[in-house]
């Protein structure tokens, strides 16, 4: 699976922007995407995940605000980022996990990352 995001970008506080991930290869063994972020000087965080449309989750600090989705059809999951704030500057990561169901095997993927910047 190789995954590539874009949509990152510099915007004031208050701004949007909306992240994309595309994916490609072994596509039908994923079974769960997400975003995670990593501050200078910071640990990676998860910033949200999704199983399915039923099975969702956020990180506190962007509840409210972020909200991600897949298009299956595309192969591509997006991260809506609304009212963004100084600390949300980051680098954001795509992450995908394939199951060991049929072919497809237990792995762990990550995209290169798009830079975001907010300022104040």
């Amino acid at each position: 699976v190789q995954l590539v995001e874009s949509g990152g970008g510099l915007v004031q506080a208050g701004g949007s922007l909306r992240l994309s991930c595309a994916a490609s290869g072994d596509t039908i063994c994923i079974s769960t995407m997400g975003w995670y972020r990593q501050a200078p000087g910071k640990e990676r965080e998860l910033v949200a995940y999704m199983h399915s449309v039923s099975s969702i989750s956020y990180a506190d600090s962007v509840k409210g605000r972020f909200t991600i989705s897949r298009d299956n059809a595309k192969n591509t999951l997006y991260l809506q980022l609304n009212s963004l704030k100084p600390e949300d500057t980051a680098v954001y990561y795509c992450n995908a996990i394939t199951e060991q169901v049929g072919l497809c095997s237990t792995d762990d993927y990550w995209g290169q990352g798009t830079q975001v910047t907010v300022s104040s």
